[in-house]
């Protein structure tokens, strides 16, 4: 990948001003950051454009929540007759005051885009029966959990995206209607009685091209907030998703079998892992770029469980977690493991971690298989940890270690370090290591449609 690179050559730095996300989206200016020679993703990739509107579809009178409401079909109807290149706009009601949706199942075509204005919410609806895949199983627990449609789908499109200073909301902390249950409630019931729970996912995208999410607002999530699975070309630019940190299974992004992808200038919080990098039985997951982002409650920056399809060429640069269960991860085990190997971890502060440094071959124990885990190439440069929490770096055995190299990798106040099947090119808190000086990485989540901090990207 290439970042586009522009201004004076000795020190170029990208701003975002708090009226940078105020203006119009149409009027936004191009960020210029320093480019990345290691950055993985294959494209050449830049700061988002919105297209030109082929329709705007304003909002109704009516409460965000009411349970008979579907502003599905004129929004999809929208969606169906925007040419390709263009954009469908969810925009507030003439007065101002009526500035949410209401929405079963979206789909979204070839080369279209959904964007959702400032100050808009698009809300998925609490009804299961709308989401229901035909065995009128959504909202319930059984041993498949596929009982549910996603709320948005892009399946085989191309050069589509979601776009927009609005948000949309899952609504997973809502009671589902007819039930004294919410979607994440199921959840966690699932968990104590070894069950599958069968709730929405918020945005699927499967066998796409070219996928663009930018500047949107994503929150609530009843699963994963945006799962991707054969997708080659997909970019995150300024989103933000926010989730309770208690929400079960509410991933932020999940790039599966999945190639091309860069994440960039966004602030995760949530339920369970902020990013996963997932490779099963679909396929290989490669050529990622995870740059410039702020994670904060959930459980880190992870690749797995499901490596057996094989992940490479990862590069997660200028990351800060601040309070994130489990900071950088790679988690497998016999049952689903494979061949994770070039992976950069560089320039990343942690604090208020429970496992700053967290690699196992052996993640949810259970019978023995035949998918060994093999992590190789797996290098960790200028990272710097202000909390110990508990050091996990552990290879399968001996005829499958753990490769890891490291470079000013330092966590502070003498932690506990598990290791085992490891080899080693550097050294944990070397005497000679240089911290990151982290103190000005740490930013409060932007909360609110306008908050967003000054960002300078890191050199």
């Amino acid at each position: 990948m290439r970042i586009t690179h522009c201004g004076p050559k000795k020190r170029p730095v990208a701003v975002f001003p708090p009226s940078f996300f105020m203006a119009s989206a149409v009027a936004a200016a191009l960020l210029c950051v320093q480019p990345l020679a290691q950055a993985q993703d294959t494209r050449d990739v830049r700061e988002p454009t919105l297209p030109k509107s082929c329709a705007v579809v304003t909002a109704e009178a009516a409460e965000a929540t009411n349970h008979g409401r579907d502003d599905a079909a004129r929004i999809q109807q929208a969606l169906d007759q925007c040419a390709q290149g263009g954009a469908v706009h969810l925009a507030a009601g003439d007065d101002k005051r009526h500035v949410s949706f209401t929405a079963g199942p979206l789909t979204i075509g070839n080369g279209v885009t959904l964007v959702i204005d400032s100050g808009v919410t698009l809300y998925a609806s609490t009804n299961p029966l709308l989401f229901d895949n035909g065995e009128k199983t959504c909202g319930t627990l059984d041993l498949a959990g596929k009982g549910c449609r996603p709320f948005i789908t892009v399946n085989g499109a191309k050069g589509t995206g979601i776009m927009g200073d609005g948000a949309i909301d899952g609504q997973g902390g809502q009671a589902i209607d007819g039930k004294p249950e919410t979607w994440w409630q199921i959840a966690r019931r699932a968990q104590k009685e070894k069950l599958r729970q069968n709730v929405p996912r918020l945005i699927q995208i499967d066998n796409a091209r070219d996928f663009t999410m930018y500047r949107i607002t994503l929150r609530n999530s009843p699963n994963f907030h945006v799962a991707l699975n054969r997708v080659d070309g997909f970019t995150a630019w300024a989103v933000r998703i926010d989730t309770p940190h208690d929400a079960r299974n509410s991933d932020g992004i999940d790039p599966g079998a999945s190639r091309n992808v860069t994440i960039a200038h966004s602030y995760i919080r949530t339920g369970d892992d902020n990013i996963a990098i997932k490779a099963g039985n679909n396929g290989m997951s490669e050529n990622i770029s995870i740059l410039h982002n702020h994670f904060y409650s959930g459980h880190g920056m992870s690749i797995g469980s499901e490596t057996n399809g094989g992940v490479r060429n990862v590069l997660v640069d200028d990351l800060a977690m601040d309070g994130t269960t489990s900071g950088l991860r790679i988690k497998s085990n016999d049952r689903r493991g494979g061949v994770v190997s070039g992976i950069v971890y560089r320039n990343v502060c942690l604090r208020g971690n429970r496992w700053p440094l967290y690699i196992d071959t052996n993640y949810e124990p259970g019978p023995a298989g035949q998918l060994v885990p093999s992590y190789s190439g797996v290098r960790m440069e200028s990272v710097h940890s202000l909390t110990p929490g508990q050091v996990i770096l552990q290879g399968y055995d001996d005829a499958h270690p753990l490769r890891l190299a490291l470079k000013d990798v330092v966590v502070d106040g003498n932690p506990p370090v598990k290791t085992a099947s490891i080899q080693f090119d550097g050294q944990l808190n070397a005497p000679d290591a240089r911290a990151v000086d982290c103190a000005k990485r740490f930013v409060p989540f932007p909360e609110g449609p306008r908050a967003w901090p000054v960002y300078v990207a890191r050199q």
